[in-house]
């Protein structure tokens, strides 16, 4: 039954074609943009370069939790998600509005589930943050098979809003974010 819901996820995710934004492309767009680089200050004072250092780490709280599909652990307790996978950039001229860049990392080159632990940081981000932030999630570079196609997956919104529709997926999803009570 879990097969069944990983192939139909993977089916939504894989029925476009459009291209979604390069981890080469997004480091290009955010030196064009004027933003600085994460956790670095803008002007003399250090005072904004801790604040985007505890955005990030707020950010890292919200998503260490996230449940493994497959297994009994968290993605922290996997290494999925790590601290300095956590960039926060500023937009230019904006205070409140930042770029946030989270990078995971498979537990093994051909993980069949890397698109759906994409999608439940997505959804994590999506409901927890304000919808002024944009996130871009991202397979750490050369840890993944097929690193391009999952990034693409996972940053077009088409693809998650499709992927959300169907109800197994999404039962899923919210298994894998739900708060422990415990």
């Amino acid at each position: 039954m879990f097969l069944t819901f990983l192939g139909l996820f993977q089916l939504f995710m894989m029925s476009s074609a459009t291209n979604g934004p390069s981890s080469e492309a997004d480091s290009e767009q955010t030196q064009q943009s004027g933003e600085a680089e994460p956790g670095t200050s803008r002007g003399p004072d250090d005072e904004e370069g801790e604040n985007l250092e505890d955005v990030a780490a707020d950010i890292y709280d919200l998503i260490k939790d996230i449940r493994d599909p497959e297994k009994p652990n968290t993605l922290e307790e996997l290494e999925v998600v790590f601290e300095e996978g956590v960039k926060v950039h500023p937009v230019k001229g904006q205070s409140d509005r930042y770029i946030i860049r989270v990078e995971f990392k498979p537990t093994v080159p051909h993980c069949s589930l890397a698109t759906l632990i994409g999608l439940c940081i997505r959804v994590k981000l999506d409901r927890s943050l304000p919808q002024k932030q944009k996130v871009d999630i991202f397979i750490t570079k050369g840890t993944h098979a097929t690193e391009n196609e999952i990034n693409k997956q996972i940053n077009d919104k088409e693809r998650i809003a499709a992927a959300m529709e169907n109800p197994n997926l999404k039962e899923l999803v919210e298994k894998c974010v739900a708060e422990d009570d415990t």
